[in-house]
């Protein structure tokens, strides 16, 4: 009787799951940019119910009498959660999935935004709009992104990622203006219902259209050479989240990411996009107009992200960064004698410059965090991320003081333009390479 030679045993990356016996597939159009598309989708939608808390400092102020620091405050702790929450939704979507994680976060949304209708009380505020649409939309911050481009992506990965954060843009891009239009014409309760019903749009395009890992629908990701099987559920998401932020601190780089993210988005969420309508508007300039204008900010803010990725493919990502920096506080130092009752060329060539750089420098700094971090580099990126939102948030809160002290802006502006010189040295200062065997970026000499 003849035996069957044994065969010798494939390695689990090799094979296919039970599931799915045959050789995985590579379609013309990989499965990838499908997800990538409904990750777009539901990154335009945050950033759009991000963009609303900008254009209520004036209706809110003349209608409760708020102060606009007070109302700083509510948008300085959406800001800080919407960072703060990132680490920790990377970490659940390892847990639960993607799609539940997102979904839930759109639900949370549209719940905060719905019953600011109703609010009476400054206290209101800070817990519907600060509290629950900052959890909500920092679970589907750039920490999502990240996600995404690294479980589906193999190649392209930049150029990815440039794109997915060209998504924030593009939703500043959608909804300030529809936004602003409509508090003008129906009030800001009417802009607050848009978002609501916005939010319950997406939800289930993104649960329908996302999946969580390739090997779901049987296959590799994008540019891979062989399948990858799907990693078993990552249990103790918050635990995990913990232990990833200390292992990163150890390194004086963490540091320096997190340092110039935080300028960053000082720079950017908490300075201009919070504050540059109400500015513009002391300076007599109507705010839809303003508000327009800081939606084409979100039109080169596409070109320049999606070039960013580009260049992250090819050159060095920290000097990539100290030119952003560089670039953005030159740009700031020049704002405050640009601000008028009407918009002129130097303001359109401002918002163009400013708007190439406005989150160019996040491409860089996704893989810089992918370089040295490894598989934990999503949630690293997190707490990075998190450093962005703290600066946003500081300055969200102190730029409103600042307008309720000195009576205008100024300073503020002056003072963003210096950090962001800082931020630039800084970014020079990470080494290309981590030294062999650390597995993080040493200080130059």
């Amino acid at each position: 009787m003849t035996q069957t030679p044994e065969l010798p045993a494939q390695s689990l990356a090799d094979r296919v799951p039970a599931a799915d016996s045959r050789p995985f597939r590579t379609p013309r159009i990989h499965r990838a940019w499908s997800v990538a598309a409904a990750a777009f989708v539901a990154l335009i939608g945050a950033a759009g119910f991000a963009s609303l808390p900008g254009l209520l400092i004036e209706p809110l102020n003349g209608e409760f009498g708020w102060s606009r620091g007070m109302i700083g405050l509510a948008v300085s702790v959406n800001l800080a959660l919407y960072g703060l929450t990132a680490p920790f939704a990377a970490a659940l979507m390892d847990r639960f999935g993607i799609r539940r994680v997102v979904a839930a976060a759109l639900l949370t949304i549209a719940t905060g935004a719905g019953l600011t209708v109703f609010m009476t009380a400054s206290w209101q505020l800070v817990l519907l709009w600060g509290v629950l649409v900052g959890l909500g939309s920092g679970s589907m911050a750039l920490a999502f992104a990240t996600t995404v481009t690294n479980r589906w992506f193999e190649h392209r990965r930049g150029l990815v990622t440039g794109i997915l954060t060209a998504a924030g843009a593009a939703g500043q891009l959608i909804f300030l203006p529809l936004l602003s239009v409509i508090i003008e014409n129906a009030g800001w309760r009417a802009a607050a219902l848009t978002v609501t019903g916005a939010a319950l749009l997406v939800a289930p395009v993104v649960y329908l259209l996302l999946r969580d890992h390739p090997a779901d629908v049987g296959l590799a990701p994008y540019g891979a050479k062989k399948f990858m099987p799907k990693p078993p559920p990552v249990t103790g998401a918050a635990t995990r989240a913990v232990k990833a932020l200390f292992n990163a601190a150890r390194g004086g780089p963490f540091w320096l990411l997190a340092g110039t993210f935080a300028i960053c988005g000082a720079s950017t969420n908490g300075l201009v996009k919070t504050h540059f309508v109400p500015a513009s508007h002391d300076h007599g300039m109507p705010v839809t107009a303003a508000a327009s204008l800081l939606a084409v900010i979100g039109i080169f803010d596409i070109v320049g992200t999606v070039a960013s990725g580009w260049f992250t493919d090819r050159f060095s990502p920290r000097r990539l960064l100290a030119t952003y920096y560089g670039l953005r506080g030159l740009s700031l130092m020049f704002l405050p004698v640009l601000l008028g009752d009407s918009v002129h060329p130097p303001m359109v060539l401002f918002i163009v410059f400013y708007g190439l750089d406005w989150v160019a420098t996040v491409p860089p700094t996704i893989a810089l965090c992918r370089e040295f971090y490894g598989a934990d580099s999503a949630i690293v990126f997190g707490w990075v991320l998190a450093s962005h939102q703290v600066g946003a948030a500081l300055v969200a809160f102190l730029g409103g003081a600042a307008r309720d002290v000195f009576g205008s802006y100024d300073v503020v502006w002056y003072s963003s333009g210096a950090l962001c010189a800082v931020a630039a040295l800084m970014a020079l200062v990470i080494r290309r390479h981590p030294t062999p065997g650390t597995g993080t970026l040493p200080l130059a000499a």
